[in-house]
């Protein structure tokens, strides 16, 4: 029995979706921890392109259980809409879905919420993608919530719903905003709750059950290190615990119950929204790295701001969550640069450090120090193996594996399934 956790170390949109679906083929059941559908992974499997929000991607392999845990906040339009989607496409959901009873409820009114806070933050935009998560979680830890566990009571639900919606839409009033409808909306809530209900269980109980009886466990995580609510780049931050911690409150596992914790990064860095980013490329060069990636976010398909590797940020995200593995992607957008650089060390008023300060000022006048490598200036796109690949390529890794202290696990060169090996 191994209970396998996977995150992203860097900002979000490292390629988890991929690694968690070459994973699976080595698990029985996959959990998603944290999140919600501010989160997109991308999965293609020959010629078919799937984009999941909610639903671990681990439903992509057939006979796999999925499991969508209490920390994640979830969205029952869209995940019905996810549900049917894929039903439409031949692959079976229902009879392999289970839902926490304890999962967060992201209801209309807190999508409402979310646009109406960012939109009158002038000055600091915090550029969420206003799926409604921040309210959601913010009604979580003010204890007005409705869970999951609350569509299995109907009456119950619909007390609690129109009370909150209630609640908001006096807000809403006060700031010369449309009112939700609530009638509408609960007529659509109800037939949800309704399609949802067979799929909700105490997850809890069922994954721990299921490590006890010898299955192998995939903890799939959503964004990334650096927008962790407590380590990230605070307040340009998702709501939720990104790091490896969230594992332990977001599935209901030991820590002692965690055998190895993936770590996927990029062979370069994005990230999308605001917020600090020490390597970004500006101008042309940024550009072309983004065309050559196609870096345009699966959830709003938003342009991704594209720059260097940082190994700085990375070691920090790998020491707080105990990567034992990494998996680096999109290696094959860097085939074709004359120069690569990754960036070692940070300057600060003068001042050369190779720590992740915390302070969000501090991050604003970070100039980075890089290290600069050769281009292999040829294909890796077939490259099945470590011996594949050229030596450039190689040197190249082995340097960031070794700045960021984690061993190499897996190697991605294209978004194809079938383009992955393990080191």
């Amino acid at each position: 029995m191994s209970s396998v956790a996977l995150i992203g170390v860097q900002w979000g949109d490292e390629g988890k979706g991929k690694i968690i679906d070459v994973l699976t083929e080595q698990s029985d059941i996959v959990v998603r921890f944290q999140g919600g559908a501010n989160a997109g992974h991308t999965v293609e499997i020959g010629d078919e392109k799937y984009v999941l929000h909610l639903l671990p991607s681990g439903i992509l392999r057939e006979g796999k259980t999925c499991m969508i845990g209490n920390g994640v906040v979830m969205d029952p339009f869209q995940l019905v809409s996810e549900i049917t989607e894929l039903e439409e496409r031949n692959i079976s959901v229902r009879d392999r879905l289970q839902l926490s009873n304890r999962a967060h409820v992201v209801m209309p009114y807190h999508k409402i919420a979310d646009g109406l806070r960012e939109s009158s933050n002038k000055n600091v935009k915090i550029g969420t993608t206003k799926r409604g998560i921040g309210p959601t979680y913010a009604d979580k830890a003010n204890r007005v919530g409705i869970r999951a566990g609350d569509f299995l009571k109907l009456e119950r639900l619909e007390a609690r719903f129109r009370k909150q919606a209630e609640r908001y839409n006096e807000q809403f009033e006060a700031q010369n905003a449309e009112a939700l409808d609530i009638d509408a909306t609960w007529t659509e809530l109800k037939q949800a709750a309704e399609f949802l209900a067979p799929m909700i269980e105490d997850t809890i109980v069922s994954v721990n059950a299921e490590m006890k009886s010898g299955k192998n466990i995939l903890l799939e995580g959503a964004q990334g290190f650096w927008l962790d609510i407590d380590y990230g780049t605070y307040p340009f931050v998702t709501s939720s615990n990104t790091s490896v911690g969230g594992v332990c409150t977001g599935a209901g596992i030991a820590p002692s119950k965690v055998s190895d914790v993936w770590g996927v990064v990029k062979a370069y860095t994005t990230r999308v929204g605001e917020g600090p980013f020490p390597t970004e490329l500006h101008g042309q060069e940024g550009e072309d790295l983004r065309a050559a990636g196609n870096e345009f976010g699966a959830t709003t398909g938003r342009p991704r701001r594209c720059g260097w590797f940082d190994a700085i940020a990375c070691r920090y995200a790998v020491m707080v969550s105990g990567v034992s593995k990494l998996a680096v992607t999109k290696l094959d957008v860097l085939d074709e640069l004359d120069e690569i650089k990754v960036c070692i060390a940070y300057e600060i008023d003068g001042e050369r450090t190779t720590e992740f300060p915390a302070d969000i000022d501090d991050l604003d006048k970070i100039v980075p120090v890089y290290q600069s490598f050769a281009g292999w200036k040829s294909s890796t796109c077939d490259c099945r193996s470590w011996e594949d690949l050229p030596a450039k390529a190689q040197e190249y890794l082995t340097f960031l594996s070794e700045q960021i202290e984690a061993p190499l696990g897996i190697i991605s060169t294209g978004p194809n399934r079938a383009e992955t090996f393990f080191v």
